[in-house]
């Protein structure tokens, strides 16, 4: 029986690794091991980002028209002006080149590695393209996000006491239509108004579509995290009927595309960690999808949009589209009051269900202490009142194992060379001293997936970068500079080692004084937010385990 307990301990150990890593995979948006593929929506064989026609479309429009635009020389001989927005949270720069949205300063977060010192989302520049873009298709010739625009003049910062500024772009007369962009930017937050106004001023009806879309490259910054991926970024799309979808940047360069071309609700993406924009339209209404390569340019670059109809447009006559641009950082309870499933840009992964109410609790102890960090321990704290007596059980089978392993040795030495009989007497020490070789297996079983859950929790939540904790400890997403947490938590584990029974064949002790030296080099990596509720778990697994011991006067 102690020989199943170590193989059953190696086999946890190495399932926990195997989730950790499968948890990696999940949040950096590769299938998970365990999970299905997602079913695929689009036809094979069909273009990248070719969107089903929408009601009243014109012949070779929609998606499929949409991406021969962004194909046009990124470098078109037309003058641009450029405009700066700013307020207490962003600072926006727009082009008057198709008013698109090129540039988004989030000023409440810091990047020391930025020459701005702060977290830029979106940029357009020679290195780095991601931008917002917007226009109008299934008319040719209409205006789109490369056409000329007149800046109309205004307030270009806010004031104090407003509430808001907007700024105002105007397209010449094209193909009969006329557009007219309104970008309004309100106090403390990160959802921007964008009002398309689109006027026919031909003397026929026209039926356009106006598309909205987000562009960017395709590199992904390093994390710098060892035996770990990149954290994922890329398009993501959510209708309510197949909920949240991640599409690797390399599966568009495959054409591996699976994903709802058309719906009647939902929102498009840009995901990478921590931070993230969004097109949306929380009202319902009929609009195709589309997620593409944009051809022929120099640096890769990748779109996911949508394209709504406008209906038909009588002369003289205008339709209005207002839609949402979210650009900012991931907070959970932020994104869930934006629009329906937006706070699933923060993927927990196939541990969601745990995950999500491991937040919920951190969040309420970080109001009440103020101090992420201390709000770790306290979970941690919580946790441990919560398994107390599922524990206590456990350890109590641990110290009589610990107690009756003197006889167990006694009794290996005497009957070395009959194993049937060495079994048969190790059992019957067992059942004599009423003790289960297995119950110190089980709290292992119980808190695997809660370390696991708040790993996801740790790695996905904004709400804790550049969180200080205690004097070194300045940023809990981050590894502890000096790695003292992970040493202490070292320590920790090996002095459990020596609370437990030793095990009775001594290639197995050796073994397991090494698991914790093995286990433990992955926290030397992990975010110290991590590390810091491992520390904490050790700890009081300690002085409960030594509490029990002292009771059962097991040394």
């Amino acid at each position: 029986m102690t020989d199943m307990r170590r193989t059953l301990m190696w086999v946890v150990f190495t399932m926990s690794l195997v989730l950790l890593w499968d948890a990696w995979n999940k949040h950096n948006g590769q299938p998970s091991m365990f999970g299905p593929t997602p079913a695929k929506v689009a036809a094979a064989g069909s273009a990248p980002g070719a969107a089903a026609a929408l009601p009243g479309a014109l012949p070779a429009s929609g998606a499929a028209a949409l991406a021969a635009v962004p194909g046009m020389p990124a470098s078109a001989p037309v003058a641009a002006e450029k405009v700066t927005i700013s307020t207490d949270v962003v600072k926006a720069t727009l082009d008057s080149l198709g008013g698109s949205l090129v540039r988004v300063e989030l000023l409440k977060h810091i990047d020391e590695t930025h020459p701005s010192g702060h977290v830029v989302v979106l940029d357009a520049s020679a290195q780095h393209i991601y931008k917002a873009e917007t226009g109008l298709t299934g008319v040719a010739g209409a205006p789109n996000h490369l056409s000329a625009m007149t800046l109309v003049p205004g307030e270009r910062e806010l004031k104090a006491g407003a509430d808001a500024v907007s700024v105002r772009f105007e397209s010449a007369e094209m193909a009969g239509l006329k557009l007219v962009k309104t970008y309004t930017f309100k106090r403390g937050d990160y959802v921007v108004g964008v009002k398309h106004e689109v006027i026919n001023t031909s003397a026929v009806p026209l039926a356009p579509q106006l598309y909205v879309q987000l562009v960017r490259d395709g590199f992904v910054a390093a994390n710098g995290i060892f035996m770990a991926p990149n954290n994922f970024s890329g398009p993501a799309l959510y209708t309510d009927k197949t909920k949240f979808h991640k599409i690797d940047f390399a599966d568009i360069d495959k054409g591996k595309l699976e994903y709802e071309q058309r719906a009647n609700d939902g929102w498009v993406a840009m995901v990478q960690h921590h931070f993230a924009s969004a097109w949306l339209r929380t009202g319902a209404g009929d609009r195709g999808f589309h997620v593409n390569r944009v051809p022929n340019t120099t640096l890769a670059q990748y779109a996911v949009g949508m394209v709504f109809p406008l209906g038909q447009i009588e002369p003289e006559k205008s339709a209005v589209a207002e839609d949402q641009l979210f650009i900012g950082p991931t907070e959970e309870n932020m994104l869930a009051a934006i629009a329906p499933g937006l706070e699933l840009v923060r993927d927990y992964g196939y541990l969601t269900i745990l995950a999500k109410p491991l937040f919920w609790l951190l969040d309420q102890l970080h109001k009440l202490i103020g101090n992420w960090g201390w709000a770790i321990v306290a979970l941690v704290v919580l946790l441990k009142i919560a398994f107390y007596w599922l524990n206590a059980s456990a350890y109590r089978s641990m110290a009589k194992m610990k107690s009756v392993n003197p006889k167990v040795m006694e009794m290996r030495e005497r009957l070395k060379d009959k194993p049937q009989q060495m079994q048969q007497e190790m059992m019957r020490i067992y059942r004599e001293e009423k003790v289960n070789p297995l119950g110190g297996c089980l709290p292992i079983f119980v808190q695997m997936p809660f370390f696991i859950a708040l790993y996801s929790v740790l790695l996905s939540s904004v709400e804790m970068r550049h969180a200080p904790w205690l004097g070194w400890i300045v940023d809990l997403s981050a590894k502890d500079p000096y790695f003292i947490l992970p040493v202490l938590m070292t320590l920790s584990s090996l002095f459990q080692v020596w609370l437990n029974p030793k095990p009775p064949d001594p290639m197995q002790a050796k073994m397991m004084w090494m698991m914790p030296l093995m286990f433990s080099v992955m926290f030397f990596v992990f975010p110290a937010g991590l590390v810091l509720y491992w520390l904490t778990n050790n700890i009081l697994s300690i002085a409960q385990q030594w509490m029990i011991n002292k009771q059962l006067g097991v040394q």
